[in-house]
């Protein structure tokens, strides 16, 4: 069995909560995925109590580390589709996926509902992959 742990870092970018019970995007924190060659994005889902809300994932990336200079990622060069990311009030409980495998060095997701009126708990996870310098430390920094 080959091993994954010192090949990758986690980054907690959406810590598990309830997003609003509105329809206001869900912003993770900013990646900085200098020393890797990938980024996974995984979204975890928890109970979503609204009974027709939808929930569309964007992924940003650029140059500056506030990305005041974001921009939507282009399809090629994600790893799955942001629809394929997306989930619906029916997938409660649930991991979604998406990867980044551009050269910017910053990347941000964001989680927005539609026709969401009650609570909705959600988080993500950024997986770096592909290091630089192996193994990579455990716990992260």
């Amino acid at each position: 069995m080959r091993d994954l742990l010192n090949n990758i870092t986690p980054v907690n970018i959406i810590p598990p909560s309830v997003a609003t019970s509105d329809n206001t995007a869900v912003v993770s924190a900013i990646v900085d995925s200098l020393g890797y060659g990938s980024v996974t994005f995984v979204i975890l889902t928890g109970t979503l109590a609204d009974a027709d809300a939808t929930f569309s994932v964007l992924v940003e990336h650029g140059d500056a580390a506030n990305l005041s200079d974001a921009l939507a990622v282009p399809d090629e060069l994600l790893v799955g589709t942001e629809a394929l990311a997306g989930f619906t009030f029916a997938h409660d409980n649930k991991a979604r996926k998406v990867g980044y495998v551009g050269g910017k060095r910053y990347q941000r997701l964001t989680i927005t509902p539609t026709g969401n009126a009650s609570a909705a708990n959600l988080g993500a996870v950024a997986i770096l992959g592909h290091p630089v310098n192996a193994p990579t430390a455990n716990p992260p920094a």
